[in-house]
């Protein structure tokens, strides 16, 4: 198991001139050795060439990949001794189960016994042990990509092991079953894991630390409750939870804000810089308020949804519509009722160009 650090930025093209040259900007990282982490983010923000940086698969255009202080920039993957599991199971069809879980281990001469007990050990904790003699080409899609996970963290001494999509092509109501076994043996093994998802879910309840990434830019690093509570970014706030974040724009005029028409004093022991920003809040923390409270602003009801253990209304503010979860007590709402809203509350978010004001 190694620590990784990454200080680099690569573009696929020569001499890149601005940033929409590089596939990822400049950054600074750090991977803990015995971590779990998830690499988050939409198709094309740099993940999956984060990934192959580390893994040796590509050579960065700019600085240099360390593990455990180690330069490491231009060593292949074997060098490095990183495993690396794929968007599609990588396994060899006329071979059973065990003789593809053992098949790492036999290319490093491993002794016969210690294969035996570790593909056993692997086994047990992907369940299974019953399938050990079954040739893998007669197996199901999820059983092959276990089989693919089993190859990656068979090997005790591996640096890293790192996950590119792993589960797209399995069937939804598996998934969960294959991130919990995951979960599970990163806490008996003590492995560096590395994923790369575009599902924040499969991110938020696999990793400890999640980094989300947008146009090759790690804009946030954190666990689940921290990418919650208090986005760094506005695309955190937009990219995580379901629905996303609201946000709606407001102006600071010394210890006022200027918002949907109204003027509402600042919370208590906030301080916001004069001008104009942007006011961030979840559905989950966006109420219904009595008529003229403090911090809180008239709304037009556009639609109230039953998703049965909750309501999802979208209420217009100003042009905006606004997402907020309430309980179902509040299903006597239609189309076109007026709501007032309550904007500001512990949960506020304050953003100015597009950072979070702290």
């Amino acid at each position: 198991m190694a620590r990784i650090e990454l200080d680099l930025a690569h573009a696929y093209r020569a001499n890149p001139q601005q940033d929409s040259d590089y596939a990822l900007l400049p950054l600074k990282m750090t991977f803990d050795d015995g971590g779990a982490y998830a690499l988050l983010g939409p198709s094309g923000c740099g993940k999956t060439t984060m990934l192959n940086i580390m893994s040796g698969l590509l050579v960065p255009s700019h600085g240099k990949v360390l593990f455990d202080g180690q330069d490491v920039t231009r060593l292949s993957p074997q060098q490095r001794n990183i495993a690396q599991v794929f968007q599609f199971p990588v396994i060899y069809d006329t071979m059973t189960v065990a003789e593809n879980l053992a098949f790492p281990l036999r290319n490093r001469k491993v002794p016969e016994a210690q294969i035996k007990k570790r593909v056993g050990e692997i086994a047990e904790m992907l369940d299974m042990s019953g399938q050990l003699n079954q040739r893998a080409a007669g197996l199901a899609a999820d059983a092959k990509q276990k089989i693919s996970l089993g190859r990656g963290l068979v090997r005790p001494d591996v640096s890293a092991v790192l996950f590119d999509e792993p589960l797209t092509v399995i069937d939804p109501h598996l998934k969960w079953q294959l991130r919990r076994k995951l979960k599970q043996i990163h806490h008996e093994l003590k492995l560096t894991l590395i994923y790369v998802t575009h599902d924040q879910v499969e991110a938020l309840t696999f990793a400890d630390q999640v980094v989300v990434m947008t146009r090759g830019r790690a804009v946030q690093v954190g666990p689940a409750d921290a990418l919650f509570e208090r986005p760094q970014h506005t695309f955190v706030g937009h990219f995580i939870g379901s629905p996303g974040m609201n946000f709606l724009a407001a102006e600071v005029a010394g210890d006022k804000l200027e918002l949907a028409g109204r003027h509402l004093p600042l919370p208590v022991g906030k301080a916001l810089p004069d001008g104009a920003l942007k006011l961030g809040i979840r559905p989950e923390y966006l109420d219904l308020a009595s008529p003229g409270a403090p911090g809180a602003v008239p709304a037009r009801v556009r639609q109230v949804q039953d998703v049965g253990t909750h309501l999802m209304l979208s209420a217009e503010v100003q042009g905006t519509v606004l997402k907020a979860r309430l309980g179902v007590e509040w299903l006597k709402l239609a189309a076109g009722d007026e709501v007032w809203l309550q904007l500001l509350g512990q949960h506020t978010c304050f953003y100015v160009n597009e950072e979070l004001v702290s």
